[in-house]
Formats: structure tokens, C-alpha cells, sequence
């Protein structure tokens, strides 16, 4: 038997990067969205009413019902709440066919 060690455990039971990836972006909002219910120190029905969605959504938040959510609709329950969000890009090569990113470039104007 062959042990494989991975860099998460969303990595570790994804079927592919794509999913994992997904995976650990919606469980770092959701850790961000209960640690505002904890400081809060809110009852779930006052934590659905501030959040725009039923009770029963945030117990599945609260007891890590990561399937029950996407990415949006975690972002639009952060939003609600004052929460900002933010992503940070990096490159983790994944096999030897993937090179790592030549040049960022600039489009737009700010």
C-alpha cells in the first residue's frame, strides 16, 4: 500500500484540484461566518434574520454542512453582515505539465 500525503484534507477527498479548491474557499468563509456568529453571541433565528436566509441554513453553517453551500451564496451571507471578502491567488504547481505563471499583466484602467 502506497501512503500519498496532501497539503489539506480538502486535497486529500476531492476528486480533482478544481473541487478542492472549492472546498477550502467555502470552508474558509464558512469558519469566517460562525466566527461572527460566536463573537456576536446571537441566537440562530436573530443569525438567520441578519444573515437573510431560513434557521435551518444556519444550523447546516454551524455544524459544517459544506455541501449545503456555494461560494456566492456564502459571500452574498458575509456581505450581509458586514464581513469583507477577499481571495488571494497563488500558483501550486500540480503535476510537471503546469508552468508557473510568466508575467502578471495590468488590463483596465485604475
Amino acid at each position: 500500500m502506497k501512503i500519498r500525503s496532501y497539503r489539506s484534507v480538502w486535497d486529500a477527498i476531492a476528486d480533482s484540484p478544481e473541487e478542492a479548491a472549492h472546498l477550502k474557499l467555502r470552508a474558509q468563509l464558512m469558519d469566517a461566518l460562525k466566527a461572527y456568529l460566536e463573537h456576536a453571541g446571537i441566537t440562530q433565528a436573530e443569525a438567520a434574520q441578519r444573515l437573510g436566509v431560513p434557521r435551518s441554513r444556519v444550523s447546516e453553517l454551524v455544524n459544517d454542512r459544506i455541501s449545503k453551500f456555494t461560494i456566492d451564496k456564502l459571500v452574498d451571507m458575509a456581505a450581509r453582515v458586514g464581513l469583507s471578502t477577499q481571495i488571494t491567488v497563488r500558483h501550486h504547481p500540480i503535476s510537471s505539465r503546469t508552468a508557473p505563471l510568466k508575467k502578471a499583466h495590468h488590463i483596465g484602467g485604475c
